[in-house]
C-alpha cells in the first residue's frame, strides 16, 4: 500500500478512499471505507485514459457483471459500481467497482515470501480456482482472468479478483478508431498456433499457476528465452519439483492438445474430493503467510481518511517523483541511460565493478510515453541510496545492484544491452517496450519488426497498427522468486505491495519474439482485439479472410473465427454457435458431474419461472408471470405454452391424462399434448358462498387430493346501539378456511374455518405429515398475526385435521421448537423438528421426546427428508447426513463444501432413493444416499449474456426415473443419476 497521490480520486460514490492498494495495467485499486457503515472495501478504478474509450468502458462493466454472477464461494461479492463517471475539476473520474475487502496475499507475493506451497495448500488453491472455472465453463464461456497477481490467498481459501482479460492484463493499447488490444502475461499452445481460446485454455493457465506455486518457477523455463514459444508449443513441461501426487494432474492440464486437458470439475474433484473449503477447514496457509495476511488486515483496518489539505511529507510520493524528474533531466544531458535488465533474465558478469546507478525509475522517458505513475508492485525493490558521484561515473551499461540475481555473488554484476525505457510503439525502429518486457522478466534485444511476434497470437490483420498509442501499463520488476526445492536461497527483501496486479512468471517462462527476449512490442504477450461494436457471430464455414475482416471490424468479445465458446465478460452478447460439436467423453472421476442429457434455457423474452414440476415423468411444467409451458423430459425441447396458466402454482397430475394448475383465479386442467384447456373451474363458481375468495399457496397433495387455504372478506353489521348511544360502523372482517379438494373428480371434499392470518388474511399452511386418520399441518411464521406471535411465546405448534371431515382435532407444541423450526413427520406417528441447534424426534400425539441428534455450533437443521428406515438431514453449516428413524443413530454426515453459512440445502431423492441431491444458492451436491459418498457437484454461472441480469436464484432439483433436473432461474440441466 501507499498513500494517496495528489490526483487520486477521494470519493467513489459512498466510499472514501484511504490508500492506494496496487496499480495494474488497466486499473488502480484503492482501499476505501463506506462512510455510513464503516465497511472496508477494495475499489478498482479504471485508468482515466482507458475509461474514455467506449469499448473499454463496455468491457469493464461486463467484467464487473461477471463478478456479480460469480459472487459467492471464492469470489467476493461486489458492493458498488460506478455507473457513469463524473467530471471533477482535475479530470474525469474513472469507472470503478467495489468489492468487499478480504485480507489476502497475491500468489506471486506469497511465493516470494514463503517459497513454494506445500501439497495440501496446493490442493486447496487448485480446487478453489477450479471450482470457479467450473461455474464459468458451465455456461460455455472462458474466463481468461488467471494470473499470479489475480489469484489471492486468504485465511480460509483462495480468492479470484479478475473476471476477464482486462483484470489480468499486462498492458493495453488503444489504436486509431478506438480499437483496444489487451496483452495477457501468458500464452497457450493453441494461441501460439493462432487458434482461438476455449475453456481448455483456462485449464492450461491453471496448470501453469499450480506448477508455479509448487516450485517457485514455471515449467518451461529451461532453455533460451527466445525459444520459449517453441517450448510451450512442443516441449514437455519440467515438473520434477512438483509433489508426486500432483504431477500427473498438472501435466494433464498442460497437455498440448486442448481436448486432452481435464475439465475444471475433474481437477477440483481430484485435488479435493471434499471441496476446497472442507480441505481448508482449520487453516491452510503456512505460518509465515498466515502472519502476513494478519498483518495486512491490521494495517488496512488502521487506515484513516487523509486530510485533503495536508502537504506531502519529505520522502513522500511527490518528493520521490520530483527526484526522479531531476534524475531524468540530468540523464538527458549526458545521453540516454540504459534500463537494467530483469535479474533472472541476464547472464552473470564476472566484473567486480561495485558502482551502483540510481534507481532505474529515474531513467529518461519520452514525454508522452507515460501518463500514469508506476505501480508499487511493479517497481524494482528498494536499494540503498547511491552516491551521486558514483552514479555519474558508472558505465552506461552497468545495471543497479538490486537487479542482480538473488543468488549471485556480491562481487558479480550482470550486464545489460542498450535499450530505451517505455518506447512508444512504432514500425519496428524503436527499442523494446520496457513495460512489457520487464513485466515478463525478459531482457532487451535489438530492434526488430513486431510482425512475427504478433503472429504468435493472432493473424497480423488483427493487431494494433503501428503508431497506436500505448496506454501506460505496469512496469514491474518483480521480487526474485524463491529457488526450486533443494536450491540454496539468499535472503531477499519482501515485496512492499500487499495485493498486486498480475505478477510475472520467471524468466523465459513465456515466449518472446523471434530475435530473443525483450523484442519490440512486448514479445510474449498476446494481443486480443476488443472491437467497439457488437455483431453476430460469424459462420464457422466462412473463409478465414472473411472471418478476420469481420472480427477486425465488429465482432463482439474475444473469439475470432466463430468458435463455439464465447468469451465471458464481453461488452456485447456472448453466445455459443448452434453447431457446437458434441463434447468428447471425459474421464470418469469421483466428483465430476456427468454430461447433461439435455439443457433447456427458458426464453429471455419471457418472465422468469415461478414454479416447476415434473408431470408423470413425461413433462417439465414451468409457470411464470405470463404463461405456463411444458418441456419434453426426454429431449429438453419445449412443446407448448398457455397464457391461461400465468402465475400458476406447481403443476400436478390429475389422473393419467390431465395437467392440473391452480392459477390466482381458477383451477385449470390442461392437455399434456398441446396445453389446451380441457376443464376450467373459477373460484367464483366453485365457491359461490365465499364471494371474492382468495386461494393461497397449496399446503400439500396426496394422490388426487390437494389441501389449500383461502380467505375472503365479509361485512359484519354493527350491533344496534343502546338508547342514547351513537351507532358504530360496520366492520370488514377476513374469514379463512382450510380446504380439501379432489382434482380428479373436480369437487370440494371439505372445508373448516381457521384463524385468519396476517394481512391480507390468508394463512400459509404446510402439510408436514399425512396419516391414515389425519393430516398434520404447520403454519408459516410469516403469516401469523402479531397477537398469535405474542401468544406463542416463541414456540411453534402443529395442528391435526381429520382426513374425512376436516375437523380440527388438536394443536400441540413440541419441546422448544421455535415458530420457524423446520418440521416434518411420518405415517408412523413420529414428528421431527429442529430444536435449537439439534434435531429432535417426538411422538406426534403425546409430544414425548424420542431421541436427539446433535448439530454443529452456530447452525441449525433445515427440513429433513424421510426415506424408508433413514431420515436425511440438512444444516445451515452445509452439512448433509442420514440418521436412523427408529433410534436417531447417525449413519453418515458430509459437507457440501460450500464456503460459509447460508440457508440449509434443500434435499431431493432420486426415484430409486439411491441418490441424495442437496441444492442451495451456490451449487448442487450429489451424494450416495446409503453411505454419503459425494458423487459429484454442479455449479452454473447463469446467463452468459454480459448485459443480462445477475442470477441470484437458488438451485432446485426435481427427479424422475434415472434423471435429476437441476434448475437455476432460467437454466435447466438434465443429469443421469442412479
Amino acid at each position: 500500500m501507499e498513500a494517496l497521490r495528489q490526483d487520486d480520486p477521494r470519493r467513489f460514490g459512498r466510499f472514501t478512499a484511504l490508500a492506494r492498494f496496487h496499480e495494474g495495467a488497466s486499473a488502480v485499486r484503492y482501499v476505501a471505507r463506506d462512510t455510513a457503515t464503516g465497511e472496508v472495501v477494495l475499489v478498482t478504478a479504471a485508468r482515466p485514459q482507458l475509461a474514455a474509450v467506449p469499448v473499454f468502458s463496455r468491457r469493464f462493466r461486463a467484467e464487473a457483471r461477471t463478478a456479480e454472477r460469480l459472487a459467492g464461494g471464492w469470489v467476493s461479492p461486489p458492493v458498488g459500481l460506478g455507473e457513469e463517471p463524473e467530471a471533477p475539476a482535475d479530470g474525469p473520474e474513472p469507472l470503478w467497482t467495489a468489492a468487499a475487502y478480504v485480507p489476502a496475499l497475491p500468489l506471486a507475493e506469497a511465493v516470494a515470501i514463503a517459497g513454494p506451497l506445500p501439497e495440501r495448500a496446493l490442493r486447496i488453491l487448485g480446487a478453489g480456482i477450479a471450482e470457479i472455472l467450473s461455474r464459468v465453463h458451465a455456461s460455455g464461456s472462458v474466463l481468461q482472468g488467471l494470473a499470479p497477481g489475480t489469484v489471492l490467498l486468504a485465511a480460509d481459501g483462495p480468492r479470484l479478483t479478475a473476471f476477464g482479460p482486462l483484470g489480468a492484463a499486462a498492458s493495453a493499447e488503444v489504436g486509431p478508431g478506438g480499437q483496444l488490444s489487451v496483452r495477457l502475461g501468458y500464452l497457450t499452445p493453441e494461441q501460439i498456433e493462432g487458434k482461438e481460446v476455449s475453456a481448455a485454455s483456462d485449464l492450461f493457465v491453471l496448470g501453469l499457476l499450480l506448477a508455479y506455486a509448487a516450485t517457485g518457477t514455471t515449467p518451461f523455463t529451461e532453455g533460451p528465452a527466445e525459444e520459449a514459444a517453441r517450448r510451450i508449443a512442443e516441449d514437455e513441461p519440467e515438473l520434477d519439483a512438483v509433489p508426486d501426487p500432483l504431477r500427473e494432474l498438472i501435466a494433464s492440464c498442460l497437455a498440448k492438445d486442448p481436448a486432452e486437458r481435464p475439465a475444471a470439475g475433474t481437477v477440483a474433484a481430484e485435488l479435493a474430493l471434499e471441496g476446497a473449503a472442507g480441505l481448508a477447514r482449520g487453516g491452510w496457509l503456512p505460518e509465515r503467510l498466515a502472519a502476513a495476511v494478519t498483518d495486512q488486515e491490521a494495517r488496512v483496518l488502521a487506515l484513516e481518511p487523509p486530510e485533503d489539505d495536508t502537504e506531502p511529507e519529505a520522502g513522500s510520493t511527490e518528493t520521490a517523483e520530483a527526484g526522479a524528474g531531476a534524475a531524468e533531466a540530468e540523464a538527458a544531458e549526458s545521453g540516454p541511460e540504459e534500463t537494467p535488465e530483469p535479474e533472472d533474465a541476464r547472464p552473470e558478469d564476472p566484473r567486480t565493478d561495485g558502482a551502483r546507478p540510481e534507481d532505474p525509475r529515474a531513467a529518461p522517458e519520452p514525454q508522452d510515453a507515460r501518463t500514469a505513475p508506476e505501480p508499487e508492485d511493479a517497481r524494482p525493490l528498494p536499494v540503498p541510496p547511491a552516491d551521486a558521484s558514483q552514479t555519474k561515473a558508472s558505465p552506461a551499461g552497468t545495471p543497479p545492484a538490486d537487479a542482480s540475481p538473488v543468488n549471485a555473488p556480491a562481487s558479480q554484476a550482470p550486464t545489460a544491452a542498450p535499450a530505451s525505457v517505455s518506447a512508444p510503439v512504432s514500425d519496428g525502429d524503436t527499442g523494446e517496450d520496457r513495460g512489457t518486457t520487464r513485466f515478463l522478466n525478459t531482457g532487451p534485444r535489438p530492434p526488430q519488426s513486431d510482425r512475427p511476434t504478433t503472429q504468435l497470437a493472432l493473424p497480423h490483420e488483427l493487431t494494433a497498427p503501428p503508431g497506436a498509442a500505448l496506454v501506460p501499463a505496469a512496469h514491474p520488476m518483480p521480487p526474485a522468486l524463491p529457488a526450486a526445492p533443494g536450491t540454496p536461497q539468499q535472503p531477499h527483501q519482501q515485496p512492499s505491495h500487499t495485493q498486486g496486479g498480475p505478477a510475472p512468471y520467471p524468466a523465459a517462462a513465456l515466449p518472446a519474439g523471434p530475435a530473443g527476449p525483450g523484442g519490440p512490442g512486448g514479445g510474449p504477450m498476446v494481443s486480443l482485439p476488443l472491437p467497439p461494436a457488437p455483431a453476430p457471430a460469424p459462420d464457422p464455414g466462412a473463409s478465414r479472410r472473411t472471418l478476420l475482416t469481420i472480427a477486425a471490424a465488429a465482432v463482439g468479445g474475444l473469439v475470432v473465427g466463430g468458435g463455439s465458446v464465447a468469451a465471458l465478460g464481453s461488452g456485447d452478447t456472448a453466445a455459443a454457435t448452434d453447431d457446437k460439436p458434441a463434447p468428447k467423453p471425459r474421464r470418469t472421476l469421483p466428483g465430476q458431474a456427468p454430461e447433461p442429457r439435455w439443457i433447456y434455457a427458458h426464453p429471455a423474452s419471457e418472465s422468469s419461472p415461478l414454479t416447476t414440476a415434473v408431470w408423470q415423468d413425461k413433462l417439465l411444467v414451468v409457470t411464470s408471470e405470463s404463461q405456463a409451458s411444458a418441456v419434453d423430459l426426454r429431449t429438453g425441447k419445449r412443446l407448448w405454452q398457455r397464457a391461461d396458466g400465468a402465475k400458476g402454482q406447481a403443476a400436478l397430475a390429475a389422473g393419467d391424462d390431465l395437467v392440473f394448475v391452480a392459477s390466482p383465479t381458477e383451477f385449470l386442467w390442461l392437455s399434456p399434448k398441446n396445453g389446451k384447456v380441457v376443464h376450467r373451474v373459477r373460484y367464483t363458481e366453485a365457491f359461490t358462498d365465499l364471494p371474492g375468495l382468495t386461494v393461497g399457496r397449496l399446503a400439500g397433495s396426496s394422490g388426487p387430493v390437494i389441501w389449500f387455504t383461502g380467505s375472503h372478506t365479509v361485512t359484519v353489521k354493527a350491533p344496534k346501539p343502546k338508547k342514547g348511544k351513537k351507532k358504530e360502523k360496520d366492520k370488514e372482517v377476513v374469514q379463512a378456511h382450510f380446504f380439501a379438494y379432489d382434482i380428479v373428480q373436480r369437487k370440494e371434499l371439505w372445508r373448516t374455518a381457521v384463524p385468519a392470518g396476517r394481512s391480507p388474511g390468508t394463512p400459509a399452511y404446510r402439510v408436514v405429515a399425512e396419516r391414515s386418520a389425519d393430516v398434520l399441518v404447520r403454519q408459516d411464521a410469516v403469516s401469523l398475526t402479531a397477537a398469535e406471535v405474542k401468544a406463542a411465546k416463541g414456540k411453534g405448534s402443529v395442528r391435526s385435521f381429520d382426513q374425512k371431515t376436516g375437523k380440527l382435532l388438536w394443536t400441540k407444541k413440541y419441546g422448544a421448537a421455535s415458530l420457524e423450526a423446520a418440521t416434518t413427520g411420518d405415517e408412523d406417528g413420529a414428528l421431527y423438528a429442529a430444536v435449537g441447534k439439534d434435531l429432535q424426534a417426538f411422538e406426534a400425539d403425546t409430544t414425548k421426546p424420542l431421541w436427539r441428534v446433535e448439530g454443529s455450533d452456530g447452525s441449525w437443521f433445515g427440513t429433513p427428508l424421510i426415506a424408508g428406515p433413514l431420515i436425511h438431514t440438512t444444516e445451515r453449516s452445509r452439512l448433509v447426513g442420514a440418521v436412523e428413524r427408529e433410534s436417531g443413530r447417525l449413519v453418515w454426515r458430509r459437507s457440501t463444501e460450500v464456503p460459509g453459512i447460508g440457508n440449509a440445502p434443500s434435499l431431493t431423492l432420486s426415484s430409486s432413493e439411491k441418490t441424495l441431491i442437496a441444492a442451495d444458492a451456490i451449487q448442487v451436491t450429489v451424494f450416495s444416499a446409503a453411505d454419503g459418498e459425494r458423487l459429484w457437484k454442479f455449479q452454473d454461472i447463469g446467463s452468459a449474456d454480459p448485459k443480462g441480469a445477475t442470477v441470484s436464484a437458488p438451485y432446485r432439483a426435481l427427479t424422475f426415473g434415472e434423471t435429476v433436473v437441476v434448475q437455476r432461474d432460467r437454466s435447466f440441466y438434465a443429469f443421469p443419476v442412479a
